[in-house]
């Protein structure tokens, strides 16, 4: 098979030919149809995260067929794996459905290999089963920028006024689920970002601007998309009393001392970590009803490199979408 290889921190990935992964007991060998890049992957690639193990298969929102025999599914069956690619279950925070939180995790495409690649492995047991009416492309972002943003969106509990800062991925699938609960999204983006502003009032935010500017409304929460800390204390500042502010990354750069003032007033700030199979389940079980749309733009498997930088450099407006099979490449579509 064929696979994108990372070998070293900040180093080009490699495509290479490695023989197709043979399932252990408990796993399915799945055959890649897309696998949306994350932001995470930029941080792995990066070397912002301790260092996973190398050489390293990334990608975690892998849409993909069963290939083996499976106690859940039947070959051919299209599914999805996601970061969390299984917990350990006994300890206190599995056995307290905290799964998210496991003290001894595995994550798809950092500790094992995961989806830019034709085919990967994945425990059978944390696969999901894809809702009806999404392409595989289309499905494929559902795997992380929204499952995890829909636990983040979660945590804001009953707001109804919600900040997002940083408008990728993970804020142009979370604006839609907000919408449809009607709630009133404020988007704030890099200085000088009109086009992705204009992209949030299209998708029903009610005001949008940059991350410098005073939101019009006090708001009940905000959600910090962006991995930048310089964002805690402005949103900490744009919440009123009790407004909760949520930290949605794997990695943020450091955040700035700040005033006790500005979290005072019962104002709470927290992060989010990981996901669970609830979380996925829900949010699967969720997006259809709104319907979500994904908005993507496709690389074939010999251009994850490329794919890598534009998310960096901000140059993809919703999803970037690695195809590993050529007869996948299909014309960009939203």
């Amino acid at each position: 098979m064929k696979a994108m290889v990372l070998t070293e921190a900040k180093k080009p990935l490699q495509l290479q030919d490695l023989p197709v992964p043979e399932p252990k007991k408990g796993q399915v060998r799945i055959k890649v149809k897309a696998c949306s890049v994350c932001r995470t992957d930029l941080h792995i690639f990066d070397g912002e995260l301790k260092p996973p193990k190398l050489p390293l298969i990334m990608g975690h929102q892998i849409v993909g067929t069963i290939e083996t025999e499976s106690s859940r599914f039947q070959k051919g069956d299209l599914v999805g794996v996601p970061w969390l690619g299984k917990s350990c279950g006994v300890c206190p925070y599995c056995k307290k459905n905290e799964e998210n939180l496991c003290d001894d995790p595995i994550f798809t495409g950092y500790n094992i290999n995961g989806g830019f690649a034709q085919y990967t492995l994945a425990d059978e047991q944390f696969v999901f089963s894809l809702p009806k009416g999404y392409s595989d492309i289309q499905a494929a972002p559902l795997l992380c920028a929204g499952m995890i943003g829909y636990r983040s969106l979660k945590m804001t509990e009953n707001a109804k006024k919600i900040g997002f800062y940083g408008f990728g991925a993970a804020a142009h699938l979370l604006i839609q689920v907000a919408c449809f609960q009607k709630k009133e999204v404020y988007a704030f983006t890099r200085k000088g970002d009109t086009k992705t502003q204009e992209v949030a009032k299209s998708l029903g935010a009610i005001w949008a601007g940059d991350s410098e500017t005073k939101a019009p409304d006090i708001l009940d929460a905000a959600i910090i998309f962006a991995p930048v800390g310089a964002l805690v204390p402005i949103a900490l500042k744009a919440v009123g009393k009790g407004g909760i502010v949520v930290c949605a990354g794997i990695h943020m750069s450091d955040i700035p001392s700040f005033s006790y003032e500005i979290l005072w007033g019962e104002r709470i700030l927290r992060s989010v970590a990981n996901l669970t199979r609830r979380d996925g389940e829900e949010f699967l079980a969720l997006a259809p009803k709104i319907p979500i749309q994904t908005e993507i733009t496709t690389y074939p498997l010999e251009k994850t490199n490329e794919a890598l930088l534009d998310l960096k450099e901000g140059n993809i407006s919703g999803s970037a979408v690695i195809l590993p099979f050529p007869k996948n490449q299909v014309p960009n579509s939203f």
